[in-house]
């Protein structure tokens, strides 16, 4: 996993750290958040597989699922 480092002024750091506290998130998983465009607060939500029965995270609300064919386009360039 790579790891992202940028400067931020105290203040900013307090802020950072307060909502990503109110949200009850680490501030990691607030900054990717907000990067990736959710909505810090936004609760993760769970559904059963229909083929396994595992519960397992159900998609961001307006995404698609993850499918077989997705992961397989999305990983087709990783070396």
């Amino acid at each position: 996993m790579t790891t992202l480092s940028f400067k931020v002024s105290e203040d900013e750091a307090r802020e950072i750290r307060r909502q990503a506290k109110a949200a009850g998130i680490t501030v990691s998983e607030f900054l990717r958040r907000r990067a990736m465009g959710n909505e810090p607060g936004q609760a993760v939500g769970k559904v059963r597989c229909e083929f396994t029965g595992a519960e397992i995270f159900a998609p961001v609300t307006g995404a698609e699922p993850l499918t077989t064919e997705s992961v397989r386009e999305m990983l087709a360039d990783f070396p």
